[in-house]
């Protein structure tokens, strides 16, 4: 017999026990995101359900969820917050069903809106009652087939070429340590994104992401040197044979080093040197061709990634494609128009009402 309880993963080593052996499972799904979101984000709680054996006592499926509270983009249920992987971790369609009413539950107790869940290769395990879009790609390498295979696949007027001339141009790779090298990576991070015209996640974000999980080797930041200055930064996710690229940042003036094509060979190299299976270059919009194309240009595969919506087909504001929804379109245009000084008072109300 199995039942379902919502359990505190901090409280139950189970949970990350079961997170670690799962084939879907990723670092969002563990105790230690719980934590970084929590405390970074008093808005945002995290409820943990879990399908469980009552005659073994072990996890079988599971399904973080966590609720966010806006009065922009609406009180929802979503799975899981800032997360570009976040598959609920189940193996047959009875345990996904046993897990959606539930949340489905929650949602209703709650009062709350809708609910949002993300998912890579799972999507034929959601009910009838969730509508789905497919407006994000991911993009990986497979590793197994080792770094001089992957050279000879990858474009070599666009990339190989450039990773070429970064070399001759001396760059050096270094391995974040310290507070000094954290603020030099946000510092390009945040420059990054404010030249596209989008709001970057409040530094704190990346500082409990980063004290939470590199003591055991689950996040670490590449830095690219000329001479002794920072001129990247690429933050990396480490978990369950799979390495992603989840924030990238690099100096507007140096570009013409090529920093940034030079970090992620050298992450793609240390990845098959350490035994992963899969590296990602994350999530991309299918409307940003001109990323797509970049990532395509490494020979990656791509595959889709579902949002999934539970709304009673009333298709309320917030529950869209994001890049499409009227909050998103607000938010982009005050980030383009806000003076760089007012930037991270911008960053921390937008990431407010986001997730």
């Amino acid at each position: 017999m199995e039942e379902i309880k919502i359990i505190n993963p901090h409280q139950d080593k189970r949970w990350d026990d079961f997170v670690a052996t799962h084939p879907c499972g990723w670092i969002v799904h563990t105790s230690g995101w719980k934590k970084v979101i929590e405390q970074t984000f008093p808005h945002i709680k995290g409820h943990h359900l879990a399908l469980i054996d009552t005659e073994t006592n072990e996890i079988k499926a599971g399904l973080p969820i966590y609720e966010i509270r806006s009065w922009l983009t609406g009180n929802r249920l979503v799975s899981i917050p800032f997360a570009t992987l976040s598959d609920p971790l189940v193996s047959t369609r009875q345990q996904s069903d046993a897990l959606l009413q539930s949340a489905i539950a929650l949602q209703e107790r709650l009062g709350f809106s809708y609910i949002e869940i993300r998912t890579l290769g799972l999507n034929q395990l959601i009910n009838s009652s969730f509508r789905s879009n497919k407006d994000y790609k991911n993009h990986y390498l497979e590793l197994a087939v080792g770094p001089e295979e992957i050279w000879k696949h990858i474009r070599y007027k666009s990339i190989r070429y450039l990773i070429n001339k970064a070399n001759k141009n001396k760059l050096a790779l270094k391995v974040a340590s310290g507070e000094g090298d954290f603020q030099s990576f946000y510092q390009l991070y945040a420059a990054t994104r404010m030249r596209l015209g989008l709001p970057a996640q409040p530094d704190l974000f990346f500082k409990a992401i980063y004290d939470v999980f590199t003591p055991s080797g689950n996040v670490v930041i590449l830095l690219a040197l000329s001479g002794e200055k920072i001129i990247a930064g690429h933050l990396l996710f480490k978990f369950n044979g799979r390495v992603s690229v989840e924030a990238v940042g690099e100096d507007a003036g140096s570009r013409h080093l090529y920093a940034n094509q030079f970090l992620y060979w050298e992450g793609i190299k240390s990845a098959c040197a350490e035994g992963h299976k899969i590296f990602d270059f994350g999530r991309t919009s299918v409307y940003n061709t001109t990323l797509i194309d970049f990532k395509k240009h490494w020979g990656t595969k791509d595959a889709y990634i579902y949002t999934l919506f539970y709304d009673k087909g009333r298709e309320v504001m917030g529950a869209s494609t994001r890049e499409t929804s009227l909050p998103y379109s607000i938010m982009r245009f005050m980030c383009q128009k806000t003076p760089g000084a007012l930037q991270p008072i911008l960053s921390r109300f937008c990431y407010r009402h986001l997730g």
